[in-house]
């Protein structure tokens, strides 16, 4: 099949990829990616910010100055509280700043250090230093709850795919949802970028624009599979690959739109413009979005696949299927007119040449 003639039928959603036979591979693929992930988060764990862990953080005033993040960290260093994060650079130009942050210091040191800072970037601590404390207590109230949060969202998640499909759909939709969680998660555990509440808006963001992409996903799996135990045209499981591959030009060019601008964020943004506020956002959007149209299309609907099969009215169906398929494709034999021999076994006789005359039948005996 030419390339065009691929893409047009992409498209127009006739494709016939096989999403669902061969959805082993991917429940390995997942199965892989979750266990590198989860090894990550235990053995190496999170970057976590002073939002979630308390802490104070100081912000230098960099513009029209030769202060780098690297110059600041080493400045940080020599007041022997050194900085517990990579320093970062907020805003460009006349609004360039130098964030770092250490743990939490009391009001005494948090005045000595500014004031040692002052003197070694050569600048006026009170004009351009400016200091930020965050408890312990209040960064673990954020914490839970963010996990609460996280918590009412996957539960209000399956209770309305329970009430707008079923429960075999709700689970799917589970599955694929705390699939994205954890692999997010482990990527942002195994590049090291640090866990602020902006992470935390940007997971939620994510799984926002997995659950659509998913429940666009089974309106169509429960469109095809209606009035199939009737019919029996084709298995549950045929008629759910036919909605991916239905759906499959919509995702893609949902995910596409999406990534686009989050790409620019992180790698123009975030990598070529120094700025390092918006990587915390950028990756976990990025990550996210990308894991997002995957599970919907190889996770969602082949899990809600395996647990329709298991009913004993899809068992049915696909039995029934199978068997008009094989009576469609046996030949229909004539049945023998009645008083005529048996045709003998053997090699069939040969067919007449073209042209050749009819053989002479038997001469008839009079009585």
């Amino acid at each position: 099949m030419s390339s065009s003639r691929f893409f047009s039928r992409l498209y127009r959603g006739e494709t016939g990829i096989d999403f669902i036979g061969t959805r082993k591979r991917w429940y390995l693929a997942s199965l892989v990616l979750i266990v590198i992930c989860v090894g990550s988060m235990v053995f190496r764990g999170f970057n976590v910010g002073i939002d979630f862990k308390g802490g104070t953080q100081f912000q230098i005033k960099a513009a029209n100055t030769s202060i780098t993040t690297s110059s600041a960290a080493a400045a940080m260093a020599q007041t022997g509280h050194p900085a517990e994060s990579a320093a970062q650079q907020v805003g460009s130009g006349a609004t360039r700043q130098i964030v770092l942050k250490t743990k939490q210091l009391d009001l005494a040191t948090q005045a000595a250090v500014q004031n040692k800072l002052g003197q070694v970037l050569h600048i006026d601590p009170k004009d351009s230093i400016s200091t930020d404390s965050v408890s312990s207590s209040w960064g673990g109230e954020i914490t839970k709850k963010a996990v609460q949060g996280l918590i009412v969202f996957l539960l209000v998640v399956f209770a309305y795919i329970a009430l707008r499909f079923e429960w075999k759909m709700a689970v799917g939709a589970l599955t694929a949802l705390l699939h994205d969680l954890i692999i997010a998660a482990g990527i942002y555990s195994i590049v090291g970028f640090e866990l602020t509440p902006s992470t935390i808006v940007g997971l939620l963001t994510i799984l926002g624009f997995s659950l659509y992409d998913t429940v666009v996903v089974f309106d169509k799996v429960a469109e095809n599979s209606r009035d199939l135990a009737a019919t029996a045209r084709m298995t549950y499981a045929e008629a759910a690959n036919m909605a991916v591959n239905q759906t499959l030009m919509r995702s893609i060019n949902t995910s596409l739109i999406s990534l686009l601008p989050v790409a620019g964020l992180l790698f123009v943004g975030a990598g070529l413009l120094g700025v390092g506020t918006i990587k915390d956002l950028a990756l976990i959007l990025f990550v996210g979005l990308a894991i997002g149209a995957y599970s919907s299309l190889f996770l969602a609907t082949p899990v809600v696949v395996d647990l329709k099969e298991r009913e004993p009215e899809y068992r049915n169906l696909t039995k029934r299927v199978q068997a008009k398929r094989v009576a469609a494709r046996t030949p229909v034999v004539e049945p023998a007119l009645a008083g005529t021999a048996p045709a003998p076994r053997g090699k069939p006789a040969p067919a007449p040449r073209p042209g050749a005359r009819p053989a002479s039948r038997p001469a008839k005996r009079r009585p």
